[in-house]
């Protein structure tokens, strides 16, 4: 029987592309339906954690390790909703303006053997001061979208960023130095 393949817990392209910058290739790609409601007063660091820790455990690993993750920008202790809608994102974008935050992204694998391993990237990201023209202009652009706290980084918003400290892979949705490190940690066999 040959080396254990990876499930990635995640439906998200930008994961997908993000796994393959390591040289890995899922078996197989699977979204966990948990449910993301944060538990009242649970600070952003925990939620995160807890996140990608549910979504690898909610896939069995079935002789595969299970890859998941969780992405959350966080506003001091308030946790910013991913953007379904306009408005959404217009409020994220309205309170980022001219603010720092940070933009935790949790990592979860479970190996075969159903051992859990876990890691966690946050990133200071400092937001210029917003017109109501640049907010106008990318919230028309579609790209926050389904994206936590209302903006993707790797599009046009990052010109509107002043300073980053930490992952640029982390807020685009996997911290890849933290991802390599658990794989290697767990015995996962990198190109």
């Amino acid at each position: 029987m040959g080396s254990p393949t990876l499930l990635l817990a995640s439906a998200s392209p930008r994961r997908r592309e993000l796994i393959g910058r390591l040289g890995v290739v899922p078996a197989a790609v699977a979204s966990a339906d948990i449910d993301e409601t944060p538990i009242r007063d649970e600070p952003p660091r925990a939620y995160a954690r807890r996140m990608a820790r549910e979504k690898a455990q909610a896939l069995a690993p079935g002789g595969h390790y299970v890859l998941a993750g969780d992405t959350v920008v966080a506003l001091g202790r308030r946790i910013l909703p991913k953007a379904e809608d306009e408005a959404t994102a217009r409020r994220c974008l309205e309170l980022l303006s001219g603010r720092r935050h940070h933009v935790l992204s949790a990592i979860a694998l479970m190996a075969p053997d159903g051992s859990l391993r876990e890691r966690l990237s946050d990133t200071m990201v400092q937001v210029k001061r917003l017109t109501a023209q640049e907010i106008d202009a990318y919230v028309a652009g579609g790209e926050w979208t389904g994206k936590a706290g209302g903006y993707a980084i790797q599009g046009s918003f990052e010109g509107l960023v002043k300073r980053l400290d930490g992952s640029h892979s982390g807020v685009m949705g996997l911290p890849l130095h933290e991802t390599r490190t658990l794989l290697k940690s767990a015995g996962f066999a990198l190109g």
